[in-house]
């Protein structure tokens, strides 16, 4: 089978449109979709805009072709919608929100996990304690999450997160695959440790817990982005953790004409990654 994975579209329909051309002219069997698809510009309360006037459509497309289109909200996206953006996938027989569950084809299983260490930015709606000796990092603006009723401040922010549980025990809680050695990942975040978290300053924000998870549990592939500019930092968009190997091809910004994807063929293992203007 043959994968096209993208990440971190935000909303920018000329590179959907790509995606789906390059998908079909391919003969790609499944796109992968790593999660912050929504427009992160404009009041993201209507987000959902995107999903009723663009996605559906979009969505529809892949299913005539019968490509398989596995997908998941990220944490620019907001938790508000994710009920409606179920409902708009189930749709659809080809279109997998594999957010938090599981899909098997031809004995790969998907998993997949949207959560991030928190991050300096208000926006808390998938933002976690990475471990319980998390480090928090300076904090910019008034921490918020979204609710049917709109914005919901957080006064205390660090009480909160530490009621709720970290990346390491939602990782852990994720649905077990059965054979491990054919489980394909996508979590949005990047691992710590093997520089595919690296912030446009230096900084290494990837999380410690999903990098001791891969460790321990050796799945196939993993998955991840988050982080846009990591690989044109780090020269690394692939690397090892023991036998499984992770994919962070990257994403251009909104100012940045380009699109990033990587395309890997689960027979022999290939991968490559492509930038597009």
């Amino acid at each position: 089978m043959k994968i096209l994975y993208c990440t971190d579209i935000h909303g920018a329909e000329w590179k959907y449109d790509r995606i789906f051309e390059i998908a079909k002219t391919m003969n790609v069997d499944i796109v992968l979709n790593g999660g912050d698809m929504l427009p992160l510009r404009g009041n993201l309360l209507n987000q959902d805009q995107f999903i009723i006037n663009y996605l559906d459509e979009y969505f529809s497309h892949f299913n005539s072709k019968r490509i398989y289109y596995i997908t998941m909200l990220g944490n620019d996206d907001l938790r508000k919608f994710d009920e409606f953006f179920q409902k708009t996938c189930d749709k659809y027989d080809y279109i997998i929100n594999i957010g938090n569950s599981v899909f098997e084809i031809n004995s790969y299983e998907f998993i997949g996990m949207n959560l991030v260490p928190d991050l300096p930015f208000a926006l808390k709606d998938r933002a976690r304690m990475d471990t319980k000796e998390f480090e928090f990092p300076k904090q910019f603006g008034k921490p918020v999450i979204s609710t049917s009723n709109g914005w919901k401040k957080i006064e205390d922010w660090f009480s909160y997160v530490d009621t709720i549980p970290t990346i390491e025990e939602e990782i852990n809680d994720l649905v077990r695959p059965s054979n491990m050695e054919k489980a394909i990942y996508i979590i949005h975040t990047p691992p710590s440790n093997v520089s595919l978290d690296v912030c446009r300053d230096g900084k290494k924000v990837g999380s410690k817990a999903v990098y001791e998870f891969l460790k321990k549990n050796q799945p196939l592939l993993s998955f991840h982005g988050h982080i846009h500019e990591s690989a044109e930092v780090s020269g690394k968009w692939f690397n090892k953790i023991g036998r499984t190997l992770c994919i962070q091809p990257g994403q251009s910004h909104y100012h940045e004409k380009y699109l990033i994807y990587a395309l890997i063929d689960l027979e022999t293992m290939e991968l490559e990654r492509k930038v597009i203007i």
